[in-house]
């Protein structure tokens, strides 16, 4: 009987004992990583069910599989690394293309989507059926990540947690302000949402005019930039399948001009980038 109330003693004192010691603070998550950006991209170009972690394998494997291939028929390793390292990057780069169509192509459906949320809200609807009405009458494109929402919230009815989801779906900026101006507007109460929706449209629609007239005007400049970092090596692949052209290049001379040349390629490409860049908003809101 003594020993138990010792130790029954003991774990009250141990407990008083540790209630003065606050936890450390939590090292916060980062979500602006290589890996949330990938995703968000992933997302946005229509394969939210790829992970980052698979496009670096497919990536790796496509790779490996075209320097076997190359080196089978040019038996030139120099020659076949560069174009297995284009090969490795083409998933990504195929990513990245199908997001920027897509981020394109949306640039003119959120000022729609904003106005049927400002209709919904004059019409004195709720904001959660405001928004879960754009599954049925919103956008062709971005009915299917309402509609979950309006599943979500009939299921749970917790609003935050079902616009975190829609954030998620989405992986826009531009869903991100709307999205945080809805939660901000549930949160608080106020009378100007539909105020702010007008505005958030009529700045919307400016954005993509501006945006379109710039990306017409540099498009051919882009486009030929790309042909001329392309060439060179189009015209490589064509002198490789002779014999004697792919042992010119298995060779330390051979490897040092191919790896100045991609060298340049890279170098020339990304400049040509930096310099025809248009701000492109990013996720803040997350």
């Amino acid at each position: 009987m003594g020993v138990a109330a010792g130790l029954l003693l003991g774990v009250g004192a141990f407990c008083v004992w540790w209630s003065w010691w606050e936890p450390g603070p939590r090292a916060p998550r980062r979500t602006d990583g290589w890996s949330a950006r990938t995703q968000d991209l992933l997302v946005l170009a229509g394969v939210p069910s790829l992970t980052p972690r698979a496009l670096v394998t497919a990536s790796t494997v496509l790779g490996a599989l075209v320097l076997l291939v190359t080196l089978a028929l040019t038996r030139a390793l120099p020659v076949a690394a560069c174009f297995a390292s284009m090969a490795a990057a083409l998933p990504t780069a195929l990513v990245r293309s199908r997001a920027r169509r897509r981020r394109v192509s949306l640039r003119d459906v959120w000022p729609e989507v904003v106005d049927h949320l400002a209709s919904g809200v004059r019409a004195g609807l709720s904001l959660p059926e405001a928004v879960g009405q754009l599954g049925e009458r919103g956008p062709v494109e971005l009915r299917e990540p309402f509609s979950r929402f309006a599943q979500d919230f009939r299921a749970s009815g917790r609003f935050g947690d079902c616009l975190d989801a829609l954030k998620a779906r989405l992986a826009d900026p531009v869903a991100d302000r709307i999205v945080e101006s809805l939660r901000m507007t549930r949160e608080v109460g106020g009378t100007d949402l539909g105020r702010l929706l007008r505005t958030l449209a009529t700045f919307l629609r400016e954005d993509a005019r501006t945006r379109g007239e710039l990306e017409a005007r540099q498009s051919w400049t882009v486009n030929g930039a790309r042909l001329a970092a392309a060439g060179p090596w189009v015209v490589l692949a064509l002198l490789a399948t002779r014999p004697e052209t792919a042992q010119a290049y298995n060779s330390l001379q051979g490897a040092v001009v191919l790896g100045c040349g991609a060298l340049t390629s890279v170098v020339a490409y990304q400049i040509m980038r930096r310099i025809g860049r248009l701000p492109e908003e990013v996720r803040v809101l997350r």
